[in-house]
């Protein structure tokens, strides 16, 4: 590109921004447009009009694409070539959970059309969504069997229902998620699998298979208290301490108060999670059950029994509180997948489900790794060496 280019080009960016209200929105969305057009001069080896000997095709019009981005949602024309070779790439990391989508075997012609129509702007033919198929299932299952060579020290698990058609009955089945941080301070997401509960067995099943890929090093396990769960964890990672997620467990307390009830109570019982260290957190609780045992007896006589369990987080670094005393982490990944699973609505099989939840946890685990860290693990090394000089 020319320095005169490069100038108008400056220009046209600053008009954009400066006279429209959506202007970064618009200038991504010419972007985007600038390089799909780029793409097909390049795969028929000529610019539009352009009278070449070298030229490998012609242009045959465009079919509209929406992209969902961080900026909101791009109209894009995706142009076509007359033998229907050309394939952009541009799209290839927003793809992946939509070919998910798309791969839903088992629904009926109308509804894939209806899909692929809703996520595309085009239909695919049958041909095509089996070679999405295939192609999507093998880099899916290479993700799921890949080895975990570093330690995990914190490990987060958690579960979310989907609908799913199984021999001509709907039912929900549990979509079981892993996720790690390790001693980079990065996450991972580990594991997603489905199940038809969150039994015992299952979770202890998932977890055994996490550990023949080599998760080692597990020192804290974050989850709710589901009784199965809580079980597998003792049984296949003994070793690691269990913190309940104190958000559950805050939720879990409206079940011990009656219908109508002032806010105060709960509120009171979650600032001391906000607490500096247990001693801390151990007074506050102690004024707490003093204030409202007579009125709430119920709720207070259950929080005094289970309340230990959400106080494990205040064994680690303090700048790692606020990540680790909760599930909270996976919430952005669950409402991803509830927003592109409502597509769906009810899955045909167990298979597409599956498919559609690992590619979207493909796409996060790559957002993930290309991201800063997510937590200082250098305060949990300082934090361990203080406990070592303390017990000397």
């Amino acid at each position: 590109m020319t320095k005169t280019e490069v100038k108008t080009a400056s220009a046209a960016v600053k008009d954009i921004l400066l006279s429209n209200p959506d202007g970064l929105h618009e200038v991504l969305r010419a972007v985007m447009q600038e390089v799909l057009e780029a793409e097909m001069d390049e795969a028929l080896g000529a610019s539009k009009s352009e009278r070449t000997p070298e030229r490998l095709g012609y242009r045959s019009g465009y079919y509209g694409r929406t992209l969902v981005t961080r900026v909101g949602k791009l109209e894009l024309r995706v142009p076509q070539d007359r033998a229907g070779r050309f394939s952009t790439e541009l799209f290839e990391r927003y793809q992946r959970s939509e070919r998910a989508l798309v791969a839903t075997q088992g629904v009926s012609t109308r509804k894939v059309k209806a899909i692929t129509e809703e996520l595309y702007g085009h239909a695919f033919s049958a041909s095509s969504i089996s070679a999405i198929n295939k192609r999507l299932d093998e880099s899916l299952a290479a993700f799921a069997r890949r080895p975990l060579q570093e330690p995990f020290p914190y490990l987060i698990l958690d579960a979310r229902y989907e609908k799913v058609r199984e021999a001509g009955v709907v039912m929900s089945q549990a979509v079981l998620i892993a996720v790690g941080i390790d001693w980079d301070g990065r996450r991972q997401i580990l594991a997603v699998e489905m199940a038809n509960r969150e039994s015992r067995s299952a979770w202890r099943d998932f977890l055994v298979g996490l550990k023949a890929r080599g998760l080692k090093g597990v020192e804290l396990v974050v989850s709710d208290d589901h009784a199965g769960l809580v079980a597998a964890i003792g049984e296949v990672i003994p070793e690691a301490a269990w913190q309940r997620c104190y958000v559950h467990f805050l939720r879990n307390a409206l079940d011990h108060l009656p219908r109508k009830h002032g806010d105060d109570c709960l509120q009171e019982l979650r600032w001391l999670y906000d607490r500096r260290d247990l001693a801390e957190a151990r007074a506050d609780l102690a004024a707490w059950l003093a204030k409202w045992s007579a009125r709430y007896p119920r709720l207070t006589g259950w929080a005094e029994d289970a309340i230990e369990q959400t106080l494990t987080f205040f064994r680690l670094p303090r700048q790692h509180h606020k990540h680790l005393k909760s599930t909270n982490m996976l919430e952005r990944l669950n409402e991803e997948i509830r927003r592109r699973t409502y597509v769906v609505r009810i899955f045909p099989n167990t298979e597409s489900c599956l498919r559609l939840v690992r590619a979207l946890a493909v796409e996060t685990n790559e957002n993930w790794m290309e991201a800063n860290r997510y937590i200082n693990m250098d305060d949990l090394r300082e934090h361990k060496k203080l406990a070592l000089r303390q017990a000397a």
